[in-house]
């Protein structure tokens, strides 16, 4: 075999050089094929804050190397025909979130927010094992998703604020939540005041409305029921108002655990609080109130029922958040401290009942 001219080699050695071998190639196919999908996310991120996609852009851009970049994923369902309530209010705030991050300072290539509808992107729910929406998962730069990377959206809600709180925890990236603005609040307080100005004006002579003592009670009232039953845990937690099994259509209205609840679970309580109180009311009536004897007693069985009913109902949601609680108000137990024929088995009408017949 004839050997190369001197020229001729050193120009082979000098491209090989150049080139630095098959290593040096391989790694600049990747900064090139990295270099282009960053760009492609940086281009559709800033038309959409949140980028939509199927199964193709998931395997190409979040599950394919190379990745110098997180993406935070919502997988959810927002066709009509879903009727996933929850998925439209979580759609809302992380909306809010993509937007806050979009348009601050902590804008940067290092993250992205995407979505993966079911209906767009099945075969991704089918590769992840996902039967549940919506879902929240975090693909770091490097490596798999761990525990962590699942957001728990039992837990936490799905409040903006709460978002930002868990991708700051696992990207670094802190985004200062910034809300639309909501001028329910200051139409309500100008209405509220335009009221109060009114009332004054009308009954500037005579303004003993204002040391009715009933109404403020009754106002007193309902702010006490409203912040007992977990009204403002939802305005900071922002939780769905309902949970519907994907499986089998069935809503659930109260959370199975004592670390969350749902919107609905709050109305419950706080009729059932509202129950309770009204039932103490009437008891408080027929005790003090100067009516005939027969309209008393009435009261008075209407209030005991109202108390043991509604009273025994908030036993039984509690029960169903702290498993294991052995007391309940609809059926007790053997009383260690009384007849079992009397109370220790009594439901809540035998219960009127028999106190029906003591006032007799």
């Amino acid at each position: 075999m004839a050997a190369l001219p001197v020229p001729l080699l050193a120009l082979v050695l000098l491209l090989l050089a150049g080139c630095g071998g098959p290593g040096a190639a391989g790694q600049r196919r990747k900064e090139m094929v990295l270099s282009e999908k960053v760009n492609q996310l940086m281009e559709w991120a800033s038309k959409r804050s949140v980028i939509r996609m199927n199964g193709d852009k998931f395997r190409r851009l979040v599950k394919a190397p190379p990745r110098n970049y997180s993406v935070i994923v919502m997988f959810t369902a927002l066709q009509p025909h879903r009727q996933c309530v929850v998925c439209k209010q979580a759609d809302e705030e992380y909306q809010i979130l993509a937007n806050s991050w979009r348009y601050s300072s902590a804008f940067t290539n290092k993250i992205f927010f995407a979505m993966v509808d079911f209906d767009e992107g099945s075969d991704v729910f089918q590769m992840l094992n996902m039967n549940s929406a919506p879902t929240f998962i975090n693909f770091p730069a490097k490596g798999k998703p761990k525990r962590g990377d699942t957001y728990e959206l039992q837990v936490r809600g799905f409040a903006a604020e709460q978002l930002a709180r868990w991708v700051a925890d696992r990207t670094d990236v802190h985004i200062r939540v910034i809300r639309p603005p909501n001028y329910a609040g200051p139409l309500m307080l100008g209405l509220l005041l335009a009221v109060i100005g009114g009332l004054v004006y009308l009954r500037g002579s005579n303004l003993d409305f204002l040391y009715n003592k009933t109404g403020w009670a009754f106002a007193a009232l309902c702010f006490v029921l409203a912040m007992t039953s977990g009204q403002m845990w939802n305005h900071i937690r922002g939780p769905p108002y309902a949970h519907k099994n994907p499986h089998t259509g069935q809503v659930n209205y109260i959370h199975g655990s004592s670390q969350a609840q749902f919107v609905a679970e709050t109305h419950i309580v706080l009729l059932f609080n509202g129950g309770v109180t009204l039932g103490m009311v009437l008891l408080h009536e027929a005790a003090t109130s100067d009516m005939d004897v027969g309209k008393r007693k009435i009261m008075c069985i209407a209030g005991i029922g109202l108390v043991v009913l509604f009273f025994s109902w908030l036993l039984s949601v509690f029960r169903s958040k702290y498993h294991g609680y052995p007391y309940r108000y609809i059926r007790l137990g053997p009383c260690s401290s009384c007849s079992p024929g009397l109370w220790g088995t009594a439901t809540p009408l035998e219960l009127c009942w028999l106190i029906w017949e003591i006032l007799l």
